[in-house]
């Protein structure tokens, strides 16, 4: 795969547009991926267009004569797909046919060449996946060629034996690539259904709307739903939708995904509402470079060093209660937390006991990576006894040098697991990477623009790992027999780094 063909996963916050609702996510398939698939495709097309042809009757003698006919092979030395702006897919295929004729007194080989057209529109399925139909396909055919100049047929024979094989094959081909087509349909099926985020959390994505089809790409709308426990995580409605600008995305990718803000959020209230972000920071008194006992937190607060004399390893329990925050700017990103901060250390009966609790609010930037600080403590340090009197600005230095690391070890830990991107069965997104712009749409405020892409130089980014039949679906080929129903319901990771 070429670099040019590459995967642009753009995360893109919200633009305002007054009444419509918000999908959350768009998938859009680029023009770039039919050249994939045509190439790719080619062999599966193959295999569907090698049809039995029955016997021809022989009426050149006096009695009629049944003659077999075999396909031996059908190569397709062209094969193209277009997409047609607010329609679909065309696609347009030549083929060579060789067939063996067994005929008396010696078998004869012919090669019928062929044009195939076929058009097929693009929708949305009513349980919410993308559906392909044909609505119009047609073959011609040219003269059929005698391989064996030894042994040619005399026109008698050849004319009716063309006819009787075009006729069959017009007939079969676009059932063909119909039954192609269902396959596909069943494939772009698994589009929605849950996918699992974490032990007791899915995210389900559907289709909200028919798709946009341009020249350029078909865009698809896709309302992303995460659920905690089997209940929906629902955020305030908001009378906005999420819009994919046109000029987006990375030159020569196949695919773009643009995440939108309500996403990022849904999955942060996840993350909190699961408890997953609160943690405990343990100190090490063996450890060299620990500074989290009560010897080292005892020369910032005189109560802490006249309560525990003897160094003890002290332990923070941090919990987070407020919903953490993302802030999109240009080249980075703004993760807030607010924690609430309990310092506990060991009693006499083997038990902690409550020394302090503060609140933090905590700022990591996030660009290519997650860099920052714990930020400014909050408000006072308090007690269950007595009112602790310190130095803010030391304990911010000693909060921000034992609070930092673990924290970004975290997140980092939460972030690897990722959230499933959209996706149907068996493809799969390679090698994304983060960039970061700031946008202003239609004057309104200015609003952060999330951007994975590839960049030249640091590897590729694409589709890989489709079977066959998938690469030539993607292609576009094919539809459900008219009158049926082409929709089907069969059950079916976005992990940014911190450092």
């Amino acid at each position: 795969m070429t670099r040019e063909n590459g995967l642009g996963l753009l995360l893109v916050l919200l633009l305002p547009v007054v009444g419509a609702s918000r999908p959350g996510t768009v998938v859009r398939l680029n023009k770039e991926v039919l050249s994939y698939a045509a190439e790719a495709g080619k062999a599966p097309l193959q295999r569907a267009l090698q049809v039995t042809v029955p016997n021809f009757l022989d009426r050149s003698g006096e009695a009629l004569q049944p003659t077999r006919i075999q396909i031996l092979n059908v190569h397709l030395p062209h094969l193209h797909l277009k997409l047609i702006a607010g329609f679909g897919i065309r696609l347009s295929a030549a083929a060579n046919f060789t067939l063996k004729i067994f005929h008396v007194p010696e078998p004869l080989h012919l090669m019928l060449p062929m044009e195939l057209l076929v058009d097929a529109p693009v929708d949305q399925c009513s349980i919410g996946t993308p559906v392909v139909s044909i609505s119009d396909c047609f073959s011609f055919f040219d003269e059929a060629i005698v391989l064996d100049d030894r042994n040619r047929a005399a026109p008698a024979l050849l004319v009716p034996l063309q006819k009787h094989i075009q006729a069959v094959l017009q007939s079969k081909l676009c059932l063909r690539v119909s039954n192609v087509v269902q396959s596909l349909n069943v494939h772009l099926g698994t589009l929605i259904g849950l996918s699992r985020v974490g032990p007791e959390s899915q995210v389900r994505y559907s289709m909200i709307n028919a798709p946009t089809i341009t020249r350029d790409y078909i865009s698809l709308d896709v309302n992303a739903i995460l659920f905690l426990l089997g209940r929906p995580i629902m955020l305030p409605e908001v009378n906005t939708s999420f819009v994919l600008p046109h000029h987006v995305g990375t030159r020569g990718a196949m695919v773009t995904v643009g995440l939108s803000q309500d996403l990022f959020d849904s999955a942060l209230l996840l993350l909190q509402k699961a408890g997953v972000l609160n943690m405990d920071i343990t100190g090490q008194l063996k450890s060299d470079d620990n500074i989290l006992n009560t010897s080292v937190l005892g020369q910032l607060i005189p109560e802490v060093a006249r309560q525990f004399p003897e160094p003890m390893a002290l332990v923070l329990k941090v919990r987070l209660g407020a919903m953490p925050t993302v802030t999109l700017h240009t080249n980075n990103a703004t993760l807030q937390l607010q924690p609430f901060v309990e310092v506990l250390a060991p009693a006499s009966n083997s038990a902690f006991q409550s020394l302090f609790s503060l609140n933090v609010v905590s700022e990591v930037g996030w660009g290519r990576g997650l860099a920052g600080g714990v930020g400014d403590p909050q408000g006072d340090l308090t007690s269950s006894h007595t009112l602790l009197t310190c130095s803010m600005e030391k304990v911010q230095i000693l909060m921000d040098t034992v609070f930092e690391r673990p924290l970004l070890d975290h997140l980092n830990a939460l972030l690897g697991l990722g959230i499933a991107l959209p996706h149907v069965v068996n493809l799969h997104y390679i090698s994304p990477e983060i960039f970061v712009y700031e946008v202003r749409a239609f004057g309104c405020d200015q609003r952060g623009l999330v951007h994975l892409w590839r960049k030249a130089g640091l590897g590729e980014a694409g589709i890989t790992s489709l079977p066959p039949s998938l690469l030539v679906h993607a292609g576009g080929l094919g539809s459900a027999r008219p009158g049926s129903d082409p929709c089907s319901h069969p059950d079916h990771a976005m992990n940014p780094q911190l450092q």
